[in-house]
């Protein structure tokens, strides 16, 4: 071996006509290839310990914000969102259109059931079970017109209430788009159980209230078609509406406008609004119907900010503790039941179609 190459170190041969290249030898020894495979981003940064820095981790792939795209708001210009609106419109009111048709196929039987309260109050009270026709319209115009609208409404309010959602799921991000169902159930359901509320409950309270202040003092009610379906709608509207309390807190709660806390924080004023509503749409000024209307109302109100405080929960990745909570309802059903047998079996009541549905 030649001196020279003992004192350089370990021949590199040359490649492509260059001269051949020696590296010093010992454990970090480096061939030729090495060497013409380095770049200045792999070439080992020395560091003040001796050490070499790791190179830098490369650039994410698809750093163009695809996750975020697609968890984001679909963007529609201001017209698309007037044409997205019209659509959703036309699409309500043909469901409507359909459900009149369907409802005007058994106006009869619908007619028996709206008036079987005012039958039912008359007869409680003593008076003739009629209603009083004024206008030669009034009949066709109740019973053929509006009374198949106004069921056409509860009849469609789960397609209208599809079309609400439609139209604004477009403004939430995707995550949030998977409450469409649950909206709609909720919505639906929450609407007709106020309506149902509203006419087995409140609305024949009131209505017998309200017949009953004249008798004794030479007064005999005649209730004109009219007046009767005129305040008819408004409480059995106005309570279905009222029962979609938990559904707009929910919606809040999902557009980030209210949080739970801030709900709690402020349920005085909440329950002073709710009996402020309770009394306009009362039809009697008593207390108990008042309360007949309110406490509902507020139950439902703290519903929906214990739906917001779900909605809270799956945002942050949380569970809600759902067998703790099932096993106390589940408790406080069993102690109902039990309190049922007992005022049925020693005490002599029986149930009954409407409210107290215990009566001896």
């Amino acid at each position: 071996m030649d001196s020279s190459e003992e004192l350089t170190g370990t021949p590199v041969p040359p490649s492509d006509g260059a001269s051949s290249t020696t590296l010093p030898d010992g454990p970090a020894a480096t061939t030729a290839a090495d060497v013409q495979a380095l770049t200045p981003e792999t070439l080992p940064v020395p560091t003040s310990g001796g050490g070499r820095k790791p190179p830098p981790p490369p650039p994410p792939s698809g750093g163009d914000g695809g996750d975020d795209e697609e968890d984001g708001m679909l963007r529609m210009s201001f017209l698309e969102h007037l044409e997205e609106l019209r659509s959703r419109l036309i699409k309500m009111v043909v469901g409507i259109g359909v459900a009149f048709v369907l409802c005007l196929t058994f106006t009869d039987r619908l007619w028996a059931f709206v008036v079987q309260p005012a039958a039912q109050a008359l007869k409680t009270l003593g008076y003739r079970q009629t209603l009083v026709q004024i206008a030669p319209m009034e009949s066709f115009n109740i019973i053929w017109m509006k009374l198949p609208i106004y069921c056409a409404l509860f009849v469609a309010s789960p397609w209208i209430l599809y079309q609400v959602w439609a139209f604004i799921s477009p403004g939430l991000y995707r995550r949030e788009r998977r409450w469409a169902a649950p909206f709609v159930l909720c919505s639906a359901g929450l609407f007709i159980l106020g309506g149902v509320f509203a006419y087995f409950v409140a609305f024949r309270y009131g209505l017998t209230f309200l017949l009953s202040i004249g008798k004794g003092n030479y007064v005999e009610p005649m209730v004109s078609l009219s007046e009767y379906f005129d305040l008819f709608i408004n409480v059995t509207l106005g309570v279905a509406l009222v029962f979609e309390l938990p559904v707009l807190i929910f919606f809040l709660t999902l557009l980030r406008v209210v949080s739970p806390g801030f709900l709690l924080n402020h349920s005085r004023y909440a329950i002073l609004i709710i009996f402020i509503v309770a009394a306009i749409v009362t039809p009697t000024p008593d207390v108990f119907n008042l309360m007949l209307f309110a406490t509902p109302m507020c139950l439902l109100f703290f519903v929906g900010i214990f739906a917001s405080y779900l909605l809270v929960l799956s945002r942050e990745g949380r569970r809600f503790p759902w067998g703790k909570a099932l096993t106390i309802v589940g408790i406080v059903l069993l102690l109902l039941a039990g309190m049922l047998y007992l005022a049925i079996t020693r005490y002599g009541l029986k149930l009954v179609p409407h409210w107290p549905f215990l009566a001896r």
